[in-house]
C-alpha cells in the first residue's frame, strides 16, 4: 500500500484562515474521492469541533495518541461526509508541548504515530496545526511531504513568513525534515481595500508560482460555517462564492500535489 501525501497548513501568525482552509481542502478533497484525513493539532480543536467531533465524543484523540507516543488508527473517526475521516484534537492537546519537550526523539513522534495501516488506506492526510511555532507544529512539519501556508492580506502575517521559511530550513539541516511548500495561498482578499493589491504584489514578487492563483476572498459565511457544524460546501450553496474559492483550490491542490480523482468519484452536493 502507498504512502498517504502528508499535507499539513501551517502559519505561526493566527487569524489567517488556517484551520478554514484544512477543513474545506479537506472537504474539497474528499468531494472530489479523494479519500482524506484530517488531522487536528490545533490545542482550540477548531477543526474537530467543525466537523461535529468534540471531546465528550471521542474515548481516543491525538493528544491521547501523542501523550501514550501510540499510533493514530485509534483516534480515526468517520465523518458524515464520504471519502473524509477525522483525528480529533482532544480536551489534553494543551499539554502535549510539554510532554513532548522530554520524549525520546521528540520530533518524531507524530511521526511514528502515522505509520500504520490505518493511515496508509487514505490517498491524503491534512494537518491543521496551531498558530505558534511550538513542538506541535514542528511534529507536523517533520512529518510533512508538502506544506501548504495561508497568508491574509496584511502586513504582519508576511512579516511572520520568514520566520517560518528559517524553522523549516532548520528541520532540514537538523532533523531531515523532507516538507517543500506546496505554495502560499491568499486569504481574507478584499478588492477593494488597497493593503490587498499591495500584499499580493509583494507576494507574487517574492514566491512567485508558489503563490496559488486562487484566493480566498473575504466571506462572513467562512465564519458562519463552523458555528452550524458545517464545512462551506455544505453552508452556503452552489455558486457562493466561498464554495468557488475552496473548489478552485482543491482542484489547483490536487494538479501541484499529482492527485489524481479515483474513477469511482462523483459529484458530492
Amino acid at each position: 500500500m502507498s504512502q498517504p501525501l502528508i499535507l499539513v497548513v501551517a502559519n505561526q501568525k493566527g487569524g489567517v484562515g488556517k484551520t478554514t482552509t484544512a477543513v474545506n481542502l479537506a472537504a474539497g478533497l474528499a468531494r472530489k474521492g479523494v479519500k482524506t484525513l484530517l488531522v487536528d493539532l490545533d490545542i482550540q480543536g477548531s477543526a474537530s469541533a467543525t466537523l461535529g467531533h468534540t471531546p465528550a465524543d471521542d474515548a481516543f484523540d491525538v493528544a491521547r495518541v501523542l501523550l501514550e507516543e501510540r499510533t493514530l488508527d485509534a483516534a480515526i473517526a468517520p465523518t458524515r461526509l464520504p471519502d473524509l475521516s477525522i483525528a480529533p484534537a482532544g480536551e489534553r492537546m494543551a499539554v502535549v508541548d510539554l510532554h513532548l519537550a522530554s520524549a525520546f526523539g521528540r520530533e518524531r513522534v507524530f511521526e511514528r504515530a502515522l505509520k500504520t495501516p490505518a493511515v496508509e488506506g487514505f490517498d491524503v492526510v491534512v494537518v491543521d496545526t496551531a498558530p505558534y511555532l511550538g513542538l506541535l507544529t514542528v511534529n507536523a512539519l517533520v512529518a510533512a511531504h508538502k506544506v501548504l501556508i495561508p497568508v491574509s492580506c496584511e502586513y504582519l502575517p508576511m512579516l511572520g513568513l520568514k520566520l517560518l521559511g528559517e524553522t523549516m530550513q532548520k528541520l532540514r539541516e537538523r532533523a531531515g525534515a523532507r516538507a517543500e511548500v506546496l505554495g502560499y495561498l491568499l486569504t481574507l482578499v478584499d478588492r477593494r481595500e488597497r493593503i490587498t493589491a499591495e500584499v499580493e504584489e509583494l507576494l507574487r514578487a517574492r514566491f512567485g508560482a508558489l503563490v496559488f492563483d486562487t484566493v480566498i476572498r473575504a466571506n462572513t459565511q467562512h465564519k458562519a460555517a463552523p458555528s452550524h457544524r458545517k464545512t462551506i460546501f455544505e453552508h452556503e450553496p452552489a455558486g457562493g462564492r466561498g464554495r468557488e474559492d475552496y473548489e478552485g483550490l482543491t482542484r489547483e491542490v490536487m494538479s501541484r500535489a499529482g492527485l489524481v480523482a479515483p474513477k469511482r468519484s462523483r459529484k458530492k452536493p
